[in-house]
């Protein structure tokens, strides 16, 4: 599992590096009107949109809460890769050193 931890700890990180230095250097709202012509970009957003679904579709089925349903929902939406890479971290530090992958995987009984 530190294979893991380190994976995604690296893209956790990597991603709130790129997004601040891209968010630094271009105003996404002042640029989205050129975005939305681009069809590469479009596609490029529902690429990753689909992505954030599937994944989303497991967190629904491991957590029982429908708060944290709901919550991770919003959050996987809104931030996509980094609130994946999070949730995923989380996951991975709340697991005893015994603990197999299905532990990881699976919902807890």
């Amino acid at each position: 599992m530190i294979f893991l931890k380190i994976l995604f700890s690296f893209i956790f990180i990597f991603m709130i590096y790129s997004t601040t230095k891209a968010s630094l250097e271009l105003n996404l709202f002042q640029h989205l009107p050129t975005l939305i012509q681009d069809p590469w970009a479009v596609m490029t957003l529902y690429d990753a949109y689909f992505a954030f679904l599937f994944f989303y579709i497991w967190v629904f089925y491991k957590e029982s809460s429908w708060f944290l349903r709901v919550l991770w929902f919003l959050l996987i939406m809104m931030f996509g890769t980094i609130a994946m890479s999070l949730y995923m971290l989380i996951k991975l530090f709340t697991l005893d050193k015994l603990d197999g992958i299905e532990k990881l995987l699976l919902r807890d009984s």
